[in-house]
């Protein structure tokens, strides 16, 4: 299949108290359209800098971000912003709900951003996907964590995205919660044909992606496919 993202020479560099800091040093490797990809690494090795960088959050120091045949990184900020609205969901570890917002309203949110007329529609049909039917008017701080991850997983998904990004999707959750909460992600990743791309401390839930970024200290230690058991 073809790439979804290639990354070539990429580095991300920030000025400290001592001078130059390398975050990221000469990364470069490629995601098929479709796979499901874990970056993993100890902390501090530049997992969610590279994530920033592939969502066209942050700057590059050196180097080129092409998704779907898009050289993101060399658009300015209003277009990113359009890029991401039109291509990407992203599933943070603290949910990054809008507390004032019900849950249906949370969903509903990118798609009325979107100029999507049946919104409220297809946000009743996802929170009943991920079995939030019966909770569309409740607010974020009467769900528990599980449910708001459910909730962000929904909103991730609303507006059909080419690319799901998921930055520590189970890191505020219990392992049984975290559990469900993945099985249903990979679900519905699987549903939508997206390209999936997780940062995870979890070994058992990278052994669940067909490919593996493994940092250490900043640079890129191996990129490696995962044997299709453990998909």
């Amino acid at each position: 299949m073809p790439a979804a993202i290639v990354v070539e020479n990429l580095s991300r560099r920030v000025r400290d108290a001592d001078g130059w800091l390398t975050i990221l040093d000469d990364l470069s490797f490629e995601v098929e359209a479709g796979a499901t990809v874990a970056i993993v690494g100890a902390s501090g090795s530049g997992k969610s800098t590279l994530l920033g960088l592939l969502a066209g959050l942050d700057d590059a120091s050196e180097g080129s971000v092409t998704i779907f045949g898009e050289r993101i990184l060399d658009l300015d900020e209003d277009a990113r912003a359009a890029w991401r609205a039109r291509n990407l969901g992203f599933v943070f570890q603290s949910f990054q709900l809008l507390p004032q917002m019900t849950a249906l309203e949370n969903v509903m949110l990118p798609l009325e951003l979107a100029g999507e007329k049946r919104a409220a529609e297809r946000a009743r049909t996802l929170l009943g996907r991920v079995g939030l039917g019966d909770r569309l008017d409740h607010y974020p701080r009467t769900l528990s964590g599980g449910e708001q991850q459910r909730v962000a997983i929904a909103r991730a998904f609303a507006p059909s995205p080419r690319l799901l990004f998921a930055d520590e999707p189970t890191g505020s959750l219990d392992a049984a919660t975290g559990e469900r909460v993945i099985d249903l992600l990979f679900e519905l990743n699987r549903e939508a044909g997206a390209t999936l791309v997780l940062v995870t401390h979890d070994p058992q839930l990278a052994d669940r992606c067909g490919q593996r970024l493994t940092l250490h200290a900043g640079r890129l230690q191996s990129s490696t496919p995962l044997p299709a058991a453990a998909l």
